[in-house]
């Protein structure tokens, strides 16, 4: 990649666009211009230099300010053209100005704990639920912070001096539970908030619109779409974007390029894929409410392709009945996953604070992926059928309420 041409991508844009065409050419505006179509893979990990004198100068303006390297790329860990390509056009789709990926969304979060603990802020206060190994994360201290969990009306009371993140997920793994990102975001302050957006994906809604000062994402669900990707990114302003480098470059929590390859051309569809998988989601969600052997659905008002629902029969024969949807963990594929949180996602949650959270154990979360609308039906319900006579014959029924939209 030509990276002087990296530099330039704001250089083709004369006015606001379209999310679905930022999806398809964020990222790529240089392509023409060096006539190359797809973005290629540079799979180096060092870059020959033979100006030592340049090279030090521009690995201290790094190690200064975290800033990306001028001119040619140096090393690997310090960035890599093809990751960099994503990270802009992720950044472009959430309205932030920069965005840093990692190896993981863990590798991501962490990053994030260890900026603000370096500066002496190791206090986060956080909503529940959150993703289960982020609660893991929070709660254990492994990282030398701590948490006060709280509701979102407590947000103000709980910050304290040394409080350096405010977390929220919105719609929460697994529950679909939604906070009012704005009224969060006043409440925090001068503490920057942090959303994870991994579930609705810019698609629908952006955080950073809303007040939030950094947007989570474990890219290997949505924005990756293909099950075939490992990779998390925080999308924020440029000054937090250079600690995260700082901190990346440190630990090594890289994303590799072909990752980064991989996430670029999930992005370009990912507006289709969102929007259809969550018409589908939609109409399941309806269909599983009017269902008597379901007795709770959870649907977020903005939408999406996420449904969680709470059986009266037995959870577990629902997972080992399913014959077209994949029975796994993970989640934001083109086909359709199903899991029981409180065996998987949310087993290292203390069962206590996990049920507390709404995460029941007769609880199972689903992501719709893009077949048919029948032949999911038809697959649930030869499922849910399974899970009546796993439960025994006296067994009762009980009519849910309309999901929530």
């Amino acid at each position: 990649m030509d990276t002087a041409s990296m530099g330039a991508y704001d250089d083709v844009r004369t006015a606001p666009r379209a999310l679905a065409t930022e999806a398809v050419h964020a990222g790529r505006e240089d392509l023409a211009r060096q006539g190359l179509h797809a973005p290629p893979i540079d799979l180096s990990t060092t870059y020959p230099s033979y100006d030592s004198r340049g090279e030090a100068a521009r690995i201290d303006a790094f190690a200064a300010t975290g800033a990306e390297p001028d001119g040619p790329p140096v090393y690997g860990r310090l960035g890599n053209p093809t990751v960099a390509r994503f990270e802009t056009a992720l950044a472009r789709l959430e309205g932030t100005e920069a965005a840093v990926a990692f190896a993981s969304g863990m590798a991501a979060l962490s990053a994030v704990l260890l900026v603000r603990g370096a500066l002496g802020l190791r206090h986060v206060v956080a909503v529940r639920p959150l993703y289960g190994c982020s609660d893991h994360l929070l709660t254990a201290g492994l990282l030398g912070s701590e948490v006060t969990w709280t509701d979102p009306s407590g947000v103000a009371d709980a910050l304290r001096p040394d409080t350096g993140l405010v977390m929220v997920e919105s719609p929460a793994n697994p529950t679909l539970a939604e906070v009012d990102l704005r009224a969060v975001a006043h409440a925090c302050g001068s503490v920057p908030l942090l959303v994870d957006n991994t579930f609705a994906t810019p698609v629908l809604q952006r955080p950073a619109g809303q007040g939030a000062r950094l947007v989570l994402h474990s890219a290997t669900k949505y924005l990756g779409g293909h099950g075939d990707v490992l990779a998390g990114v925080v999308a924020c302003d440029e000054e937090f974007a250079g600690r995260l480098r700082q901190v990346r470059f440190a630990t090594g929590g890289v994303l590799h390029p072909l990752a980064g390859y991989l996430l670029l051309r999930g992005l370009s569809t990912l507006p289709v894929r969102v929007r259809a998988a969550s018409a589908t989601a939609a109409e399941l969600a309806r269909r599983l409410a009017a269902d008597p052997r379901v007795v709770r659905v959870h649907y977020p008002r903005i939408g999406g392709a996420m449904v969680a629902f709470e059986v009266d029969g037995d959870p577990h024969e629902v997972i080992a009945g399913v014959r077209l949807i994949t029975p796994a963990v993970s989640l934001g594929s083109v086909d359709t996953l199903i899991q029981h949180p409180a065996s998987i996602s949310h087993r290292i949650v203390d069962a206590e604070d996990r049920r507390g959270a709404g995460v029941s154990d007769r609880l199972l979360r689903m992501s719709v992926g893009l077949e048919d609308v029948e032949d999911l039906w038809s697959d649930l319900d030869q499922a849910l059928k399974r899970s009546e006579r796993g439960a025994g014959s006296g067994a009762t029924s009980h009519h849910a309420p309309a999901p929530a939209r």
